[in-house]
């Protein structure tokens, strides 16, 4: 049993041991929103399972205090933009953004909530564990700067509680272009990483989370990271020397590591690909758009239905990001996944 004492209101101890998962219900994350949000009534899937109801509203109001603690202690809170195809048996017929909803959160919480048990659980127990950090940003001083273009001035060190509060406020002051100043934020602050740390040293932490005890433990049917951390914890339970040594935890790390960056630009090839076939008939039609980036290489515009990025080409003026346009759809490439927008002139 690993004691944890993080909130009286939340957290107060854990336990590893070993389970067998038996599910009782197949739950939709939207549909449980909707109903926890006050919207929609109770799931009959829901109805269907003795005492699920209470349990659910238990598991959110927990998940809503451990977010609340986070966020008090500098969590920051992103928008992204992840637009995800709906399709019609193999046809994409739409495409819509994935919303951050209330039951995506409850999983959310309760997953970095037993991340961190899980990391505690080894070092307890003197063990190396493969953890799952984002570093203090190096590039701080740049992302201060982007703050000051808002007119919020954020001190010179790192600090996550002032930089969720620059984020709340442009969240709440223009909600259309949060999502790309939150991607700008995000890059500034560098991907995350897999690192090995050995019990008594001082724990890297996750910046972003706003957590100092973090690794990946939650899916090991899926994420081959949380399958090591599974290996490292049945063997500290079975009183069994480490399956791993620390050289091959170590590179374990960087493999993993490659392998999740090489994940996530296939998933932003595979986006772009679906937006590129879903707008192929609409070559010539105009959108409302947003500017979502400029640089040394181009402007980028994003139009909101359906929710798609592509290039704007031709004759560019001055753009500054979150300005809005009127763009005509000039051309897609499916293979590479460009989609390319031109500004539509005054009549």
């Amino acid at each position: 049993m690993g004691q944890d004492s993080i909130s009286a209101n939340t957290l107060t101890a854990s336990g590893v041991y070993r389970a067998r998962v038996c599910n009782q219900a197949q739950l939709a994350y939207d549909a449980i929103a909707e109903w926890l949000e006050g919207r929609a009534p109770v799931p009959d899937a829901v109805h269907a399972v003795a005492g699920l109801e209470a349990q659910l509203r238990m598991q959110d109001h927990l998940a809503q205090l451990l977010r609340s603690q986070r966020q008090a202690q500098g969590a920051l809170e992103f928008e992204s933009f992840q637009p995800r195809a709906v399709f019609d048996g193999s046809r994409i017929a739409d495409i819509r953004l994935q919303e951050h909803n209330r039951a995506r959160q409850l999983i959310e919480e309760f997953m970095i909530a037993t991340n961190g048990c899980t990391a505690r659980f080894l070092a307890a127990h003197g063990g190396a564990s493969l953890r799952r950090v984002v570093r203090s940003p190096e590039r701080w001083a740049r992302i201060v700067q982007v703050a000051h273009g808002y007119g919020v001035e954020l001190p010179a060190q790192p600090d996550g509680s002032k930089l969720e509060g620059f984020l709340a406020r442009q969240r709440r002051l223009s909600p259309v272009s949060f999502p790309d100043l939150s991607l700008e934020i995000i890059k500034l602050m560098g991907s995350g990483e897999y690192v090995v740390e050995r019990a008594g040293e001082q724990a890297i932490g996750h910046f972003g989370l706003a957590v100092q005890d973090y690794m990946h433990s939650t899916a090991p049917n899926r994420r081959f990271p949380d399958l090591v951390t599974q290996r490292l914890v049945k063997a500290v339970m079975a009183g069994s020397p480490p399956p791993y040594s620390l050289a091959e935890l170590a590179e374990l790390a960087v493999h993993c590591t490659g392998q999740e960056d090489a994940v996530r630009k296939v998933e932003r090839q595979m986006r772009k690909s679906e937006a590129a076939l879903l707008l192929h008939d609409a070559i010539g039609q105009h959108f409302r758009a947003i500017v979502s980036g400029v640089n040394a290489h181009g402007v980028w515009v994003k139009i909101f239905t359906p929710p798609a990025e592509g290039r704007l080409v031709g004759e560019i003026p001055e753009l500054r990001l979150g300005q809005l346009l009127q763009v005509q759809l000039i051309s897609t490439s499916v293979e590479r996944g460009f989609i390319d927008f031109s500004l539509q002139r005054s009549q």
